[in-house]
């Protein structure tokens, strides 16, 4: 048996369900009456974790946009983790908004989230690892307490965080 219990503290976001939620949006978008000429469409560019959306006018983008946030939330995806950019005009007289995918925990929120564990006076150790926090214990009581600690404020860091292997 182990002598310490650990977990990592995550925020991670499934592109390729995010890419699913696209194609999904993209086909109500084409049948809707009000944005059948809005000449709409949503990409989503998986290696620069960044969705463009693209329609006739400010006002059309928003309409698309809302489409996309409404399907992303049915289908269980945090908004959190979407970050909404500024309405640019482009070419050809349309406008363009780029919505920024993050995933990880920055390290500046990640040193938040490691001092409210300390605030919170319980028996464990936290580490920054990459884009994630390890949190590690001898006791798996202490780890439950520390979960349950994160989720009371994961609204305060803007952050959805999962935990996983917990071992």
């Amino acid at each position: 048996m182990a002598s310490d219990y650990s977990f990592d503290a995550v925020s991670d976001v499934d592109l390729n369900l995010v890419s699913e939620v696209v194609a999904v949006a993209m086909k109500e978008i084409t049948n809707r009456f009000d944005l059948k000429s809005a000449n709409a469409s949503i990409e989503l560019d998986a290696k620069a974790k960044k969705l463009t959306v693209r329609a006739a006018d400010e006002f059309k983008v928003e309409q698309v946009y809302d489409v996309l946030l409404t399907r992303l939330a049915k289908r269980g995806l945090s908004i959190r983790n979407f970050k909404k950019g500024k309405v640019e005009a482009a070419l050809g007289q349309t406008a363009r908004l780029e919505v920024v995918v993050e995933s990880g925990i920055p390290t500046d929120k990640a040193k938040k989230i490691q001092q409210a564990l300390k605030d919170a006076k319980l028996k464990v150790n936290a580490q920054i690892q990459d884009a994630q926090l390890r949190v590690s214990s001898k006791s798996k009581d202490e780890l439950q307490a520390a979960m349950s600690a994160l989720r009371a404020g994961a609204s305060g860091w803007e952050l959805d965080l999962q935990f996983k292997n917990f071992r």
